[in-house]
This record gives structure tokens, C-alpha cells and sequence, in this order.
């Protein structure tokens, strides 16, 4: 089986912490804040402004991004895993600065915004 690595080169860590996601969401930076979850999970809960690009779908839908190639993306999932497979595909892929949310929205709910569901 073959694994996907990211160039060893690329200084950005691959996980941000919810705090640091949500200062960027209260500040004029402009990022990329991507859910990789089932359409399903983001309607019940989800983190405004966010895409959905559901795992399952992103090989056909990765041109999308494109215009975000070299800006800055958050991607996000339940509990965190989801959104590390994006975050290595993408940065494979030559995306650099792609971050996974450690913890998912499920930390999110727990430590930023209680009004998003626990599911």
C-alpha cells in the first residue's frame, strides 16, 4: 500500500487548533474553511462560512479548490481524522498551506461554540 507523504520541506504544521481557527474567522484574513464531512453531518451541524467537499467526492471535486491553491485552507470533519487524508491529499497534491482542525467539530462544540450540535 502506498502512502502519501508530503514534501518534507513544507514548514506549516499539519493540524491547527480550534482557538487559532476561530481568530482567523474574527479577523480580515482570508482562508479557505473546508468540511469534508457527509452532507448529512453538515446539515445537522456545521461552521459558518464553510464549503463541503465530502471525502467520498473529493478526487472528482479537487479542481474547485484550485482557486486556493496557493491561499490558506482549514479543513474540518467530525473528530479530526477525515480532514487529515484531505489535508495530506491536498498538500500531495501541491496545495502548501492546507491545516486539518485538530479535534474536528466535535472540539469545536466543545471549546468554541456550544450552539453547534454534539453528535
Amino acid at each position: 500500500m502506498h502512502r502519501m507523504t508530503e514534501p518534507a520541506s513544507n514548514p506549516i504544521p499539519l493540524e491547527i487548533e480550534p482557538r487559532d481557527v476561530h481568530a482567523r474567522l474574527g479577523s480580515d484574513e482570508e482562508f479557505l474553511l473546508l468540511d469534508c464531512r457527509t452532507p448529512a453531518e453538515h446539515e445537522l451541524a456545521r461552521i459558518e462560512p464553510s464549503v463541503l467537499i465530502p471525502l467520498q467526492e473529493m478526487s472528482i471535486r479537487t479542481e474547485e479548490l484550485e482557486p486556493w491553491r496557493d491561499r490558506s485552507i482549514i479543513v474540518y470533519c467530525h473528530h479530526g481524522s477525515r480532514s487529515l487524508i484531505i489535508t495530506r491529499l491536498l498538500r500531495h497534491l501541491g496545495f502548501a498551506d492546507v491545516r486539518s482542525m485538530h479535534g474536528g467539530i466535535d472540539r469545536w462544540s466543545n471549546e468554541i461554540d456550544d450552539t453547534v450540535p454534539l453528535y
